[in-house]
Parts: structure tokens; C-alpha cells; sequence
């Protein structure tokens, strides 16, 4: 069975998480169409993290995505767009990296900017919200807020690579952490370390 997905970026760490996120969305079959937000603050940061000065939408796409026609990008503030209803079917949104500030945003219901609509609309729908937070160290506030977030629905799923895989590489790490957000999507994953499965590296 076929299945939209949301993708959200914000301004936190962790491109290169969006990135192979991505691309591992865009390899499931089951994934006919992805419909990718920027917060305001995304594209600044994974410019630098990604080393593509003045990196915009169209170039991203490009670039790391080779302009595949299933990823719909929509600006933050384009509220009518149909991902802001509930009445749209999507399968369920990842918010990758999710800063403190989206975060604080779908903790409290603040749906001002699509992204943060996406989010409300998915969790009011009873859909999977997976939140990729990424910040250290956590004050009370960033506690309190996935508390909240959790009993509306979402699953907190912090930016935290493991260990135990022996990933040589970066890359490793991350793909390793892609697979977990894939599983909790209930999408099968093509890569990647499973304990107990996987001969460590």
C-alpha cells in the first residue's frame, strides 16, 4: 500500500540525518510521495553543515535529492497548502532535526507556520509524529515540552546515534539512525545494523 510521508527540517543540527533520511524514504516502494517543509532556520544551517554556500530549495533538491518528481517541498508559510488538513491522507510526518523551538511550537499547539501545522494536524488525525529532537544539555522547559508532546502522541526520538554497531564511519552512524526512524514508521529498511542480526563491523 502506497503512503504520503511529511518531512520537516529545522534550524538544529543534523542535515546530514535529513539527508540519508531522504534518500532511504525514496528507496521504499511503499513511499509514493514526500511532502518536505523548511523551517525558517534549516536552510542557513545545513548550508554550513553541508558545505553548499547559499543553499536554497531548488538547489537542495538537486543536489542530494537528484530533483526525484516524488518530493513536493512547501514554504512555511504557505498554510493552505493540503497538508495543513486533516481531511489529506497522509501516512505520518518526521520532523528531522527538530529543534527546541518547533518542538516548544507542537508542544503547545501553535500552528502559525505549516510546519508546525503539519504537526498539529498529524497528531489530531492520530497519525506517527516522529520528532528528531537535538539539543544538549535539556532544560526543564525542553523536558516539560516532550512530556507534552508525548502524551498528545508523538514519539520523542532524539538526534542520539548508537554505539554499539561499531560504525567506522559517520555515515554509518547515520544510516544506523535512519533505520530506526524507518522502523518506527513501519517501513522496512534496505541497510543497516540490527542487533543480534548484523555481524558488528
Amino acid at each position: 500500500m502506497s503512503r504520503e510521508l511529511i518531512v520537516g527540517a529545522t534550524g538544529a543540527s543534523g542535515a546530514a540525518v535529513t539527508v540519508t533520511l531522504l534518500r532511504a524514504l525514496l528507496r521504499q516502494e511503499q513511499v509514493s510521495r514526500i511532502h518536505l517543509i523548511f523551517s525558517d532556520a534549516a536552510l542557513p544551517v545545513m548550508s554550513q553543515e553541508l558545505r553548499v554556500p547559499g543553499l536554497d530549495v531548488a538547489t537542495f533538491k538537486t543536489r542530494f535529492l537528484e530533483d526525484d518528481p516524488r518530493v513536493t517541498t512547501w514554504r512555511n508559510d504557505q498554510l493552505a497548502a493540503p497538508i495543513a488538513s486533516g481531511s489529506y491522507p497522509s501516512g505520518g510526518m518526521i520532523i528531522v532535526p527538530c529543534s527546541m523551538n518547533t518542538l516548544a511550537a507542537v508542544s503547545h499547539g501553535i500552528a502559525d507556520r505549516l510546519l508546525a501545522r503539519a504537526a498539529d494536524v498529524t497528531l489530531k488525525e492520530r497519525r506517527p509524529l516522529l520528532l528528531a529532537v537535538r539539543e544538549t544539555p535539556l532544560s526543564l522547559i525542553h523536558l516539560e515540552n516532550m512530556v507534552r508532546a508525548t502524551r498528545s502522541g508523538a514519539t520523542i526520538f532524539p538526534l542520539c546515534p548508537a554505539f554499539y554497531a561499531q560504525p567506522d564511519t559517520i555515515e554509518k552512524m547515520v544510516e544506523d539512525f535512519t533505520l530506526r526512524l524507518l522502523d518506527h514508521l513501519g517501513l522496512a529498511a534496505d541497510r543497516g545494523f540490527r542487533w543480534g542480526i548484523t555481524p558488528h563491523r
